[in-house]
């Protein structure tokens, strides 16, 4: 029976044979096979089309790819199977074929995505499937990377499904998904990096991944992961790091301006573009579609003031915080779209009966949406006494910025306004304004 070691690009991460580098001084293994994932037209895709969307309006260096990412996860993902190995557990419930269907995964895992997949998601358009399950499109029984997968890899698509868009409950499944997807999983211990990195900023590379890495155990119940007690201080310090980014880049004030525009103008005219062709496209491809389906509408001015020659973006006019408690911001948080946009109309409809001249899309609302970030939720082992305990439970670090309410804390509720508009709206009473928005019938 074939062992985790006999897995080439194990065998390989550290041998300094074929690899492809990547930043910040990434030595990734780069196996046949793996090459032979990246150069099919599926994975190649992911060249064109940004990590962060519309961040690189506010941080210029924010150009980095889904492609890039993929591969930083790809590594994680090598890097944990390693430390993994040494866990006898570990090795009774995963089989040499099952870990290099997670490697597979961890490649593909963002293979479903589309530009600016993630504010569009938030919309809530009716018949809209999340990027997980569109992933299933480009795994089809005639995609040239399903050829790939069975080939060279003897990995059947349906196994790499079945890790990114659950069904089973299987708990070397659920383990594997861990891996992937969870509260230290590779996905955000490249993202974290990856985008402070490209961002210009120090706030998502603080923590220590080595450290982390070398603390990885199974969980009590062997279906996901633990760190051991030696991993404690770096696991804050990731908390915290994701926190920061959140605060500092993700919803900083001026991307969210940004991703406001984009989700005002995405949603007026979803209808009258093909989403499914859409989805196909790279960020280049969207945004001429966009553009041409704006021409001439209300919603031209919006694509314009983010795609067209010149930057405009919308200033704040009022920013409300769960901290505040203001009831405007306990009313607006977690709604639907739809309903955003229903308040944003007769919110202007207002401001123009006091005397302003607002154009439809002159004004946009930004709310939290209704999903919330999942809770850093991990377990650490006491080896001395055989035991497993939540790591809320253990540090007050985490306590106060995982599981009290993340998304309240970081996230805001904005109404940004077109520049020119911006001296006349200055003292209105907004927080009467919005209330008024909210409780209107028409």
């Amino acid at each position: 029976m074939r062992s985790l070691e006999d897995i080439p690009e194990l065998a390989d991460l550290h041998s300094g044979r074929s690899l492809i580098r990547v930043p910040a001084e990434q030595n990734v293994p780069f196996t046949s096979r793996v090459r032979a994932i990246v150069d099919t037209a599926e994975f190649q895709r992911l060249n064109e089309i940004s990590q962060l969307g519309l961040v690189s309006k506010v941080y210029p260096g924010a150009r980095h790819t889904r492609f890039e990412h993929a591969l930083g996860v790809y590594h994680n993902a090598l890097l944990y199977l390693r430390q993994l190995s040494k866990d006898s557990r570990f090795r009774e419930r995963v089989t040499a074929h099952q870990a290099e269907v997670l490697i597979a995964s961890s490649l593909l895992h963002d293979l479903g995505h589309w530009p600016f997949c993630h504010p569009i998601e938030d919309l809530g358009i009716s018949g809209l499937v999340p990027h997980e399950v569109r992933a299933s499109r480009y795994l089809s029984e005639n995609a040239e990377l399903s050829h790939v997968l069975r080939e060279q890899w003897g990995i059947d698509p349906d196994e790499v499904l079945e890790i990114l868009v659950p069904k089973k409950s299987d708990t070397g499944l659920k383990l594997l998904r861990s891996i992937l997807s969870g509260p230290i999983d590779v996905d955000k211990m490249d993202y974290l990096d990856r985008d402070s990195l490209h961002c210009g900023v120090p706030y998502g590379r603080n923590f220590d991944r080595q450290r982390l890495i070398q603390s990885l155990v199974l969980n009590e119940e062997g279906d996901g992961l633990a760190i051991t007690e030696k991993g404690k201080t770096a696991a804050e310090l990731m908390v915290f790091a994701r926190y920061v980014m959140f605060s500092e880049v993700y919803w900083h004030h001026a991307v969210r301006s940004a991703t406001s525009m984009f989700a005002r103008a995405f949603y007026s005219i979803h209808e009258n573009v093909d989403l499914n062709r859409l989805f196909h496209s790279t960020d280049a491809e969207m945004i001429f579609e966009l553009r041409a389906a704006a021409k001439d509408t209300p919603t031209e001015k919006l694509i314009d003031c983010l795609f067209g020659p010149q930057r405009i973006l919308y200033k704040r006019a009022i920013e409300l915080s769960h901290d505040q408690q203001s009831p405007a911001y306990t009313a607006l948080a977690g709604r639907p779209y739809s309903e955003v946009v229903v308040i944003t109309q007769r919110l202007i409809k207002r401001l123009n009966d006091e005397g302003l001249k607002l154009a439809e899309m002159d004004l946009v609302l930004d709310t939290p949406p209704p999903h919330r970030e999942v809770e850093f939720s991990i377990d650490i082992f006491f080896p001395k006494q055989s035991q497993f305990r939540p790591l809320q439970v253990v540090s007050p670090v985490v306590d106060a910025l995982a599981t009290r309410q993340f998304d309240d804390w970081v996230k805001r509720v904005r109404v940004f306004i077109h520049p020119k508009h911006r001296d006349a709206v200055s003292g209105l009473n907004w927080e009467r304004l919005l209330l008024e928005a909210v409780s209107s019938e028409g």
